[in-house]
């Protein structure tokens, strides 16, 4: 169809969302300070438009996100049923699982700069849109449908994101400007989702009120737009692409579903990238369990079920604790996995994280549950990044990408699996000795099935990953745009 699809073929190369490239980064301790690694990257002038692009429009996302759960699940109107909560929970997610594989074989036959242009106007009207239909009373299916399409073209913005940094920072500050980049993207949508939630705070709750959070997170949208309009129409790339026509649509799809299917195939083969996989597939199943049960919660067990406000307000310090023990893990991990090895680690979280579920079937309250917010928001992280490190070191450079593209699918569908599995064991107030009896033993099932794949295979096995001891890089034997990510995904 065109050489930069027939080359994405060949290579496996995968842009999804930051992923392939932070995950390695995020296995290596950088050379500086987080400030002294943005400052560095901060000089390019490229850069700077497209790190402003970013911000913006994460902020809106934060904005958006606290709109549509105060929408859906916090409003006085409305009853916060299970169903609700994993319908929610699968909405954010399915774009992910559905979208992400196909964005990457797309972003090298667009330009770039267009796709972050036309993505952000396109959010901002289908807000917009979003917004008339709750003013006019209108919630339940047609909400979800929209926030699915805007959740669906998000999955573009920011594999653009993540495919356009190659172009506007040189190839030796790569891996810092994916390192803070995703990072000051994460912090701006939560400062996003901080100001959507004190606006409705100082406006009071109700469903103009989340129209407005709505209608802010629009104009949000349409700002990053017109701010990808001052870089050039080429500066993002492709440097080689062809149009895509509609007879080629279906290659594509053959194309992208042949891809997961050689990452699987290639998964299967290396055991210690399997069982890693394998083992983060089982913790995302009983954290989604978690993650359903804590809306439910917040909202119909440790508060009165009619005073929203403060079961949003609950809500927002569990996400805020949530992203503490995110960054705990992010300072910790490394040590620990270059003193334990990455193996010894993982089974720490796991175990960490059944310890943690086994104290909530004992009892539940407030405090205990921000206390399991942290604890799991360390195991968690420190578990992906463990992972993130056994992939990138066990598979085969040609088939990275590929393998990544699979790991995002299981990543995510594992998630929306547990939205499944709660609708049909979590009760509507969130709380049941069962249901967390059940998470303690997948964690613990997880935690011991991972350590007895990895005994017994010790003796054929490779050496364990060292987050401290990435693979030395090969020569640069071409140049170009694929040439660089190719060296990003060999880091």
């Amino acid at each position: 169809m065109s050489r930069a699809l027939a080359w994405r073929r060949s290579s496996g190369v995968r842009w999804s969302a930051d992923q392939t490239t932070s995950a390695y980064a995020r296995s290596v301790p950088p050379a500086r300070s987080f400030i002294g690694d943005l400052r560095v990257v901060l000089q390019g002038r490229d850069f700077r438009k497209l790190f402003a692009v970013r911000l913006v429009s994460q902020a809106s996302d934060g904005a958006f996100q606290v709109g549509l759960a105060s929408l859906v699940f916090f409003s006085p109107e409305r009853e916060a049923t299970t169903t609700a909560a994993a319908v929610a929970a699968a909405v954010t997610v399915l774009p992910y699982t559905l979208v992400g594989p196909f964005a990457g074989v797309l972003l090298d036959v667009w330009p770039r700069r267009q796709v972050l242009l036309v993505a952000n106007a396109v959010r901002a009207v289908m807000v917009v849109g979003l917004a008339g239909l709750v003013l006019g009373g209108t919630v339940q299916l047609p909400v979800y449908a929209g926030a699915l399409a805007c959740l669906s073209v998000n999955r573009f913005f920011l594999a653009g994101l993540g495919a356009s940094l190659p172009q506007v920072v040189p190839r030796h500050e790569l891996v810092m400007a994916n390192a803070v980049s995703p990072t000051c993207g994460t912090i701006s949508a939560v400062l996003g989702a901080a100001a959507g939630y004190g606006l409705g705070r100082l406006v009071g709750s109700g469903d103009a009120t989340d129209a407005l959070i709505l209608l802010v997170a629009a104009v949000g949208y349409a700002l990053s737009a017109l701010l990808a309009r001052r870089m050039s129409r080429d500066l993002l790339g492709p440097s080689e692409r062809a149009p895509m026509h509609v007879s080629s649509l279906g290659l594509v799809v053959h194309d992208v579903l042949a891809d997961l299917a050689a990452g699987a195939g290639h998964v299967r083969e290396r055991h210690r990238a399997r069982d890693a996989l394998g083992v983060i597939g089982a913790h995302r199943i009983a954290y989604g369990v978690w993650t359903i049960a804590l809306l439910l919660l917040c909202r119909n067990r440790l508060n009165d079920s009619a005073d929203v406000d403060a079961g949003l307000a609950l809500l927002a310090q569990v996400v805020t604790v949530i992203g503490v023990g995110f960054a705990v893990a992010a300072l910790i991990t490394p040590p620990a996995a270059a003193r334990w090895g990455t193996v010894n680690w993982i089974i720490a979280c796991m175990t960490g994280s059944a310890l943690i579920a086994a104290v909530l079937t004992v009892t539940m309250n407030a405090p205990l549950l921000l206390l399991s917010a942290f604890v799991l928001g360390i195991t968690a992280q420190g578990a992906k990044i463990c992972v993130d490190a056994i992939v990138q070191d066990d598979v085969d450079d040609a088939y990275r990408g590929r393998v990544f593209a699979f790991y995002d699918v299981v990543f995510n569908v594992a998630f929306v699996s547990a939205a499944g599995v709660a609708v049909l064991v979590v009760p509507s107030d969130g709380y049941s000795v069962p249901v967390y009896a059940g998470i303690t033993l997948a964690y613990a099932t997880a935690a011991a099935g991972y350590r007895f794949s990895r005994r017994s295979e010790r003796g054929a096995a490779q050496p364990t990953t060292s987050l401290t001891s990435p693979p030395p890089l090969p020569p640069i034997k071409q140049t170009g745009v694929d040439q660089a990510n190719r060296d990003v995904s060999r880091r």
